[in-house]
């Protein structure tokens, strides 16, 4: 155990947040993700849902203030609602960053641009397009 650490930060999540260098993307995926197919590198933290990860993780790395958005969520599909956990994850990242840009991509992109992510974190969160990309930034 470490202090000041959350609890739901594995060893393994530690030792990959602490290895990634500016500009270097991670991945948080909902339950129906396809983590294990997309993966470079993959964290299973099944029992937990991506708002509490994603507060855990954003308490330990600053996002990229470089570039336009830092945060990329999966867009939904053209007819479908804005998901209700956007808003959660825009709370999060404000508290934890301060105001940030928060973009949408596209499904097949985002799967893509995951492929080329550092890692991918798998949760159990059940709510849909729950996905999201963070870019790393700098400690000044």
């Amino acid at each position: 155990m470490l202090k000041g650490i959350s609890p739901i930060i594995s060893p393994e999540l530690l030792k990959i947040l602490c290895e990634m260098g500016h500009g270097d993307e991670i991945v948080i995926g909902d339950g129906n993700f396809p983590a294990a197919a997309n993966a470079k590198r993959l964290v299973r933290l099944d029992g937990h849902g991506v708002p509490e990860i994603l507060d855990a993780v954003l308490k330990l790395i600053p996002l990229d203030t470089y570039v336009e958005s830092p945060a990329m969520l999966m867009a939904t599909g053209e007819n479908e609602p804005r998901p209700e956990i956007w808003a959660t994850y825009e709370d999060i990242i404000t508290k934890n960053n301060g105001t940030t840009n928060i973009s949408a991509i596209e499904r097949f992109a985002f799967y893509e641009r995951a492929r080329g992510a550092y890692a991918v974190i798998a949760t159990g969160e059940t709510a849909i397009y729950a996905n999201i990309i963070l870019k790393k930034g700098v400690i000044a």
